[in-house]
């Protein structure tokens, strides 16, 4: 049996009961072994207690209520799982840095728990069919954007060697108009000397005025038009594929035929790849003039 589908199943019962009470015998049973087997393929994997990942998700999930929504602390906190206000607050704090009242009347950029699932590598396997790619032109409005900024990072994987892998949470406690976080490749305007291409970032509005975290910066872009290129839905373990099918397409594509060119002056955005939506990208046109 496979120890990291183990731990995979264990985490996505987690995701689906995080507002109840969650016991060992639970994950164990999702896991398919015993519960103190269960306990330490969970530490072995993910470095923590089933009960730190628990407390962790359940905080920062109170916390992007607290941010969205007028609630009230009490509820908030017996929805994830505290007997008492005091104790929620501490944790709370504990965690962020910040009172959870404050946190509520004043939402500054905290670092949230963003559990990435485990599973077991695969070695880049040749595709068995030809996947379809969905392409769709979108526009994005004058905007800003909070970027975090590496030193010499082309990529991802470059980009969490530099800085860290802890960005995308504090990116995901500022509220974003296109409703997540991004990832971008600058054009050369928008490159500091000895900084990255490859940055991480949240699109706020023009008029934005909240708190900036230290050592990010503000960057503003122009209302630009984009061709969305879409993958397929895949398996979580298969995301090197479904990125490899997407930049395939995007060589390939040619935008004349519908009237645009590419456009330089705008930056490529990479969203989150997420298996059940498809991986996406999207990619900077201008209308060609006749």
């Amino acid at each position: 049996m496979n120890i990291y589908e183990a731990v995979k199943r264990m985490q996505d019962y987690i995701e689906d009961h995080w507002d109840e009470e969650i016991t060992l015998a639970d994950l164990a049973n999702v896991s398919y072994y015993s519960p103190w087997y269960s306990y330490r393929l969970f530490v072995k994997l993910l470095n923590m207690t089933p009960s730190t990942y628990i407390r962790r998700l359940r905080l920062s999930k109170s916390a992007l209520k607290l941010r969205d929504n007028q609630v009230k602390i009490i509820d908030v906190a017996f929805e994830s799982g505290y007997s008492s206000v005091d104790g929620y607050q501490r944790a709370f704090n504990k965690e962020f840095g910040i009172n959870p009242y404050e946190y509520s009347r004043n939402p500054i950029p905290i670092c949230l728990f963003l559990p990435f699932k485990v599973y077991k590598r695969k070695e880049k396997k040749k595709m068995e069919k030809v996947k379809n790619i969905f392409i769709t032109l979108v526009t994005k409005p004058q905007r800003k954007v909070i970027i975090k900024r590496g030193i010499k990072a082309q990529h991802y994987f470059e980009y969490c060697g530099e800085v860290g892998c802890d960005v995308f949470g504090i990116l995901k406690s500022i509220k974003s108009i296109s409703g997540e976080p991004v990832c971008m490749w600058l054009p050369p305007q928008y490159i500091k000397e000895s900084t990255s291409t490859y940055v991480q970032g949240v699109e706020v509005n023009l008029d934005y005025d909240g708190a900036i975290p230290d050592g990010f910066d503000v960057i503003e872009l122009p209302e630009a038009t984009f061709l969305m290129f879409q993958g397929e839905p895949f398996e979580e373990e298969d995301y090197s594929e479904a990125i490899d099918e997407v930049w395939k397409a995007t060589a390939k594509y040619t935008p004349e035929v519908i009237g645009y060119a590419w456009d330089y002056d705008n930056p490529k955005i990479q969203l989150e790849p997420i298996g059940e939506r498809g991986y996406i990208e999207l990619w900077p046109v201008k209308k060609v003039r006749k």
